[in-house]
């Protein structure tokens, strides 16, 4: 047990110290690795969104799917499974991605937020907290998406390829029509122009997916369990996260407490907390968080996989329908701020989805 703890916490502090690393070395501020965000953003590379500013073929998140296809293959968990409630998977990713992109994070950038002195975030936290606890209630009344089945290896290889096939398309940058551009998209403004060098964000995916799946961590899991069982391990990770980076924005002087002028965010604060409800509870009907479903799906399973499609196209419905949360446009920009009312209603929509999948979903005594 000590073990295992002590492995959790030096997972912790090495992303930690990762997300300020790719911060300071051209990623986002207040982002340094962010699930949601970087999905979007490859959603956006390949055409499912045109927002300009948000589109590029993001090497940290292919990085965590080889990442954690190595260690499970090295530690043999890599275990073939699909059939449960695939469809039911790929909507509850969908309006999970929804909600995260109107708060503008995953549950990893809403530490990193915080650490940064972003209290948006802890609004956004305790919503987070909420959809859990709701989700708890399912699972004590025994709620079952159903049994997986083992499947081919052919299946479970599918995401490792199609990530593959992202990769070389970031380095060759292929051009199919001169003249309307494309098919890959790159922002030249815009968080999507700031990132890494390719070689170095693929490099720092490969340590967190190593890391994570050796270690499952999942903050949503880790609030399941608190909530559930009282225990702490899964939280480790991310407190120490919370820390590292807390210590690494005071050094380099990326530390800004407060709500307003906070880099990549907004302050509609209801939608902030029901956008993180609505991440917090599907992360508890799927079984993990985006980063817990990108490394499940890397060790074979076709559900987690499914999701994570369901989170890239949600990605680009969420875009081109103006579901997201837009920051502050920088002067003399101008534009919406908040969300608007098309994000508030699909936000309501999938809270009620997901009570209804639920509800519907709860084991019946025979």
């Amino acid at each position: 047990m000590k073990k295992e703890y002590g492995l959790m916490g030096i997972t912790g502090l090495i992303i930690g110290a990762l997300v300020v690393y790719l911060t300071k070395a051209g990623n986002p501020p207040n982002m340094g690795i962010c699930i949601a965000c970087f999905e979007r953003d490859i959603a956006g590379a390949i055409g499912l969104h045109r927002a300009n500013l948000v589109q590029y073929l993001r090497p940290e998140i292919i990085g965590i799917v080889f990442g954690a296809l190595i260690a499970a293959l090295a530690f043999r968990d890599f275990k073939p499974t699909s059939g449960s409630s695939p469809l039911v998977r790929f909507m509850l990713g969908m309006f999970s991605m929804i909600g995260a992109l109107v708060f503008l994070g995953c549950p990893l950038r809403m530490t990193v937020r915080l650490a940064g002195g972003d209290l948006n975030a802890l609004i956004a936290l305790f919503g987070f907290i909420a959809g859990i606890a709701i989700g708890t209630v399912f699972l004590k009344s025994n709620f079952d998406l159903g049994a997986a089945k083992k499947s081919s290896s052919l299946e479970s290889y599918i995401l490792p390829l199609i990530m593959l096939f992202l990769l070389l398309l970031l380095f060759f940058k292929p051009v199919f029509n001169a003249k309307a551009g494309g098919p890959i998209f790159f922002s030249t403004e815009g968080p999507g122009s700031k990132h890494v060098p390719p070689l170095i964000g693929l490099v720092a995916g490969l340590v967190v997916g190593f890391l994570a799946q050796r270690t499952r961590l999942c903050f949503a899991g880790g609030i399941r369990d608190l909530i559930l069982f009282r225990e702490f391990y899964l939280l480790i990770g991310f407190i120490v996260i919370f820390a590292t980076v807390l210590v690494g924005d005071l050094v380099f002087g990326f530390f800004k407490l407060g709500f307003f002028g906070q880099p990549i965010a907004h302050t509609d604060h209801l939608w902030n907390f029901l956008g993180m409800s609505l991440v917090g509870l599907n992360a508890v009907l799927l079984g993990g968080c985006p980063l817990r479903q990108l490394v499940l799906a890397a060790q074979g399973s076709g559900d987690s996989a499914l999701t994570v499609l369901g989170y890239i196209v949600g990605a680009g419905v969420a875009h081109n329908f103006m579901l997201v949360g837009f920051p502050p446009p920088v002067p003399p920009a101008t534009g919406p701020t908040g969300v608007l009312i098309y994000g508030k209603v699909a936000v309501i929509v999938g809270i009620i989805f997901s009570l209804l999948v639920g509800y519907f979903n709860l084991a019946k005594e025979k």
